[in-house]
């Protein structure tokens, strides 16, 4: 019976512990976006800190002569680039009231009808749909302005990332090892070691091909869109490149605002840049991708989208972005637990390495 009672108890205060840390995460969960935003910014730029670290003789140095490189890289794009960019934003966002109002009176059915050559009758009945839902197209633009007007309150956020990522750069060793210190067995401390190794093996992996993926998006976009005189290029190829971070939804996101706008705005060659997307989208998920992201997240593609979904489901679009990071974190543990259930009833066995997708002997 007191056995009973003990294994009750520790369960009981297991699921009450879970219970607790649940809903700090949930009611701290915008500053703890902030610090995993900034430990993914750590590993994007620790291989250069890394390999400058030696020559200048400090890690202090490296990190501040690589931010220094940053803040040059950065304003020059902004001093060549960013004016043409903040030039048709402006424009953009001018322009858009005036295109609200057309769409919801079905203003614009009228005038893109008589570009592309639709029948009188289809140009009066979507004239009719658009404004019969005039409430609906002026709800979901309030809407939209919304969010955007909520992400720019919150830009600052862009501006605390890179300090808080100095000190993980700087002391994130020191970090783990305190951590590591907590646990007092071996056979859980090379759980929770191994665990880390993995972790920090994928995350690294992952920042560094998201951001590899996104600049080379950026480029193709801003680049065939410029060269097919699409409107507002330059915002749209940005657009597209920064939305390539966001696995599954946002290359989506990014080909259906571009079509959107290219038709809203009477872009005249519409297939051709339907064609140009869709062609795109193969290359960069069948070409380019397996071979910058390769088969390192160990990620089944069902096991991926069902992450997206519920990740979008439970936290919008940061859930989907971390998404596949924390499916791969959840296989990793898995795979680490196995290795430490398996050595605790027949002792040691052969290691597993992360990125390798099997158990590999121990050196």
């Amino acid at each position: 019976m007191p056995l009973i009672e003990s294994r009750t108890a520790r369960v009981l205060i297991t699921v009450v512990v879970f219970a607790v840390i649940l809903a700090f995460i949930y009611l701290a969960r915008h500053t703890l976006v902030a610090f995993l935003f900034a430990v993914f910014f750590a590993y994007l730029i620790d291989p250069l800190v890394s390999a400058v670290q030696g020559r200048l003789h400090g890690r202090g140095r490296a990190i501040a002569a690589i931010y220094a490189l940053l803040i040059i890289i950065v304003t020059i794009f902004f001093v060549f680039v960013g004016p043409k960019i903040a030039h048709e934003s402006q424009r953009l966002v001018e322009s858009l009231p005036g295109l609200v109002q057309r769409v919801s009176t079905g203003q614009i059915a009228m005038q893109i009808g008589s570009e592309r050559g639709w029948s009188f009758e289809t140009q009066q009945k979507l004239q009719h749909f658009l404004a019969s839902h005039r409430s609906d197209v002026s709800r979901y633009a309030a809407r939209a302005g919304a969010r955007i007007a909520e992400v720019i309150q919150n830009i600052w956020w862009l501006l605390l990332i890179p300090i808080l990522a100095i000190f993980f750069l700087k002391d994130g060793r020191v970090f783990s090892d305190n951590l590591l210190s907590l646990i007092s067995t071996r056979p859980q401390r090379e759980f929770a070691q191994g665990v880390l190794s993995d972790l920090n093996e994928m995350l690294a992996h992952f920042i560094r091909a998201q951001l590899i993926l996104a600049a080379f998006s950026l480029v193709v976009y801003a680049s065939v869109l410029a060269l097919l005189r699409v409107p507002y290029a330059a915002v749209l190829g940005t657009l597209g490149g920064m939305l390539e971070f966001i696995p599954v939804v946002g290359p989506l996101i990014a080909a259906f605002l571009i079509i959107s706008i290219s038709f809203l705005y009477s872009y005249p060659h519409l297939l051709v840049l339907v064609a140009f997307l869709g062609a795109w989208r193969v290359i960069q998920d069948y070409a380019v991708s397996p071979r910058i992201m390769g088969k390192r997240m160990e990620l089944h593609p069902l096991a991926a989208i069902f992450g997206v979904l519920a990740g979008g489901e439970l936290a919008g679009v940061i859930g989907v972005y971390l998404s596949i990071p924390i499916m791969a974190t959840l296989r990793i543990v898995f795979r680490r637990w196995r290795i430490y259930a398996e050595k605790r009833k027949f002792g040691p066995i052969n290691e597993y390495a992360f990125g390798s997708g099997e158990f590999n002997p121990r050196l």
